[in-house]
């Protein structure tokens, strides 16, 4: 991977993607810099790359408080890479991005920035895979740059008007991985959950967020309220989508994806609960990476 960092808001030469990768910075629809790497496909190694395949890629969302050089992404990135291409990126005021959290609202445009730069490096076929605050990113930017969106009935418009037919058409996902994800807003229902609200609504919150785990929060809170998970869901369809969720989530208890699964279009809807698994990227074993990974490029 390249040590520098270059601002862009168009697609960089494709001829600079080499097989060692690339990090750069991407420029969201409302104009936030957000820091991206790439990771071409290499099944037989390093080295053996010579850049951007036209195979499938998978775009990673991270968690609360997580970014592209947290360990925890890295190894989920190395795990999901044996299968495809990977983008990563780190969200708004999270990491060295610009901008501030606003916890999955606005997220939906960095996303959608991450998956318009794969398709730029020759990607025709995507896949977004999601953890946590990052899960309920990826279900609501695949119904709001899905099908139904823009101006489809029971499809709030403001967010994803800012981008053109075409640039949402570049943005859209071919399939949809959501890991650990909440089903619906403000959920207090367990400590972990007490704790992160703490951290997001009040400033000694704020403060420790910033400082201690390099993640800068919107103080505004939402206005208006975004579209939910659980109300995105239907939405979704016949894009394909798997949620993922652990029986040992100390975050949000099996209700999450059973309610989010239960909302959506059987039809191009699985689930799978795991046995063992606790929460996100930081509880994801290889084994389920991988098969996480097998399912995504086999849905594309």
């Amino acid at each position: 991977m390249t040590r520098g960092i270059k601002a862009v808001s168009a697609s960089p030469p494709v001829s600079l993607i080499t097989e060692r990768g690339r990090l750069t910075r991407l420029l969201t629809d409302d104009g936030v810099a957000i820091e991206a790497a790439y990771a071409p496909f290499q099944p037989y190694g390093v080295g053996s790359g010579t850049g951007p395949a036209p195979g499938p890629a998978i775009v990673v969302a991270h968690g609360f408080t997580g970014a592209l050089e947290r360990p925890a992404l890295r190894r989920a990135a190395a795990a999901l890479g044996r299968h495809a291409a990977v983008v990563t990126f780190s969200f708004r005021g999270h990491g060295r991005s610009a901008g501030r959290s606003t916890v999955g609202d606005r997220e939906v445009l960095d996303l959608a920035a991450a998956v318009r730069w794969a398709r730029r490096l020759g990607h025709r076929r995507i896949a977004t895979v999601g953890f946590s605050m990052g899960g309920s990113v990826v279900l609501r930017h695949a119904a709001l740059y899905g099908a139904a969106a823009p101006g489809a009935p029971g499809t709030p418009g403001a967010l994803e008007a800012k981008a053109g037919a075409g640039a949402r058409e570049a943005a859209h996902t071919d399939a949809a991985v959501a890991v650990s994800a909440a089903a619906r807003w403000y959920y207090r229902g367990t400590a972990p959950m007490r704790r992160v609200h703490w951290a997001i609504t009040r400033p000694a919150g704020r403060l420790v967020s910033r400082y201690g785990l390099r993640t800068r929060i919107d103080s505004r809170g939402w206005d208006p309220e975004p579209l939910s998970p659980v109300a995105a869901a239907p939405l979704i369809a016949p894009t394909p989508l798997l949620i993922v969720h652990g029986d040992q989530d100390p975050y949000f208890p099996l209700d999450h994806p059973r309610t989010l699964v239960d909302a959506a279009d059987p039809s191009s809807t699985e689930l799978w609960i795991e046995p063992g698994f606790g929460h996100a990227e930081n509880a994801a074993g290889p084994a389920l990476l991988s098969r996480i990974a097998a399912w995504a490029t086999a849905h594309v």
